[in-house]
């Protein structure tokens, strides 16, 4: 079984908004960023993409309507994926987004787009929308319809995506359209006949004992599920990579060494949103000094404390805490909420069904009827009976691209 399906949840969700909000703040400089007007010109930008061998679709075309068009479609996709509908198409639009976007203007990013641009491609091969997601919705329902003797409801959206995406990917692979990468058009073709496969093993009902083909359906399962967790452990790898790296290369300064690293950038106006509240952090020695040193030994001492949930647990939450205090001190609001969204991965279970149940719960208080409203009972549906595998969104249902 997937593992992780809570936290691999909230990667999704927290990845595919930041870029969502970066997106949508950055709306009105486009052009300036990733367009026709950006200072990194089209020609130059495909001299240094020949050389590199990175992908971006918007060397298909100088065209201004093509960049409209892929940046609609890089902002539609991060929605999609945020909400979780049909998600092993919009993971692959996010990724093919965000890979084009960044690397067509790669002096425009920081280190949040680091994060975000190895985690696009991530989630790709993460099974993220087992719960919290309008896919695990829909699968739960098709769960409930195969208990009660019924057949799953008739996928047409999803072999309608994949026909869509079989037109596109394969003239762009004819066409030399990735560039000098060859991992990414074998893993859109691996995508790609992997989902025709399951398809043609679920077209009936897959969950039914009797099913054909269940064995090989079964193998796929398992495939899919291998893959989620060994993706799930270079996520974790990456974000101990990131955090051991950042304390190592600051113990080597002398700055971060004699405790007045904070001070310097809390002094810089670009750096400084709010000058008030920085002065006043800043005029205290001792803060700057216990904040600085804090910094180095929780970057440094974060894998070690894998070993032990409630060490690890209290660094996580500091952690956390240290990307919020960035976000606002310092005006970086985007590279925090993607850190925040890759530390999210080792988010406890326990502590997330909690935080699951209680958005839930609010959500019922908020879109409840008022009362003295007298409601007529009507016919039971289907859906308003469900097993609790459905009513906790772990049902099995499965479609093309669900």
């Amino acid at each position: 079984m997937p593992l992780g399906t809570y936290q691999s949840a909230v990667v999704r969700i927290g990845v595919s908004a930041t870029y969502l909000l970066f997106l949508l703040r950055e709306l009105p400089h486009r052009h300036e960023l990733y367009g026709p007007d950006s200072p990194w010109q089209w020609d130059m930008a495909r001299q240094l993409i020949s050389n590199n061998g990175s992908f971006t679709v918007l060397m298909w075309s100088q065209s201004a309507l093509w960049f409209e068009i892929v940046y609609a479609l890089t902002l539609v996709s991060a929605a999609l994926l945020m909400v979780g509908w049909r998600t092993r198409v919009t993971s692959v639009l996010f990724m093919v987004g965000v890979l084009s976007l960044q690397n067509r203007s790669i002096f425009m990013g920081d280190g949040g787009d680091n994060v975000i641009h190895l985690m696009a491609i991530y989630l790709v091969l993460t099974r993220c929308a087992r719960v919290w997601s309008l896919d695990a919705r829909r699968a739960a329902r098709n769960a409930a319809r195969v208990a009660e003797g019924e057949r799953p409801a008739r996928d047409v959206t999803g072999p309608a995506l994949w026909a869509v995406l079989g037109l596109v990917l394969l003239p762009a692979t004819v066409m030399g359209g990735f560039g000098g990468t060859w991992w990414l058009p074998s893993l859109l073709w691996v995508l790609w006949l992997g989902n025709a496969a399951w398809w043609a093993l679920s077209r009936h009902a897959p969950d039914a004992p009797d099913a054909p083909d269940r064995e090989l359906r079964t193998l796929f399962d398992v495939l899919a599920n291998l893959a989620h967790n060994a993706t799930l452990v270079v996520i974790m790898a990456e974000v101990c990579l990131i955090y051991a790296t950042a304390g190592w290369y600051k113990i080597q300064g002398s700055r971060w060494q004699d405790g007045t690293a904070l001070y310097y950038p809390l002094k810089l106006d670009y750096f400084t949103p709010w000058p008030g509240l920085s002065g006043i952090l800043a005029s205290s020695a001792l803060a700057v000094l216990v904040l600085t040193y804090a910094t180095v030994i929780v970057q440094v001492a974060f894998p070690f404390t894998l070993f032990n949930r409630r060490v690890k647990n209290i660094l996580l939450v500091v952690m956390i805490g240290e990307h919020a205090g960035i976000a606002v001190l310092l005006g970086l609001p985007f590279f925090s909420l993607a850190m925040i969204s890759a530390d999210a991965v080792f988010l406890p279970t326990v502590f997330l069904v909690w935080l699951g149940g209680k958005v839930t719960l609010g959500r019922r208080r908020l879109f409840s009827r008022p009362a003295g409203k007298t409601v007529v009972p009507g016919p039971r549906r289907a859906d308003t009976d469900e097993p609790e595998a459905a009513r906790t969104g772990t049902g099995t249902g499965h479609t093309l691209v669900g």
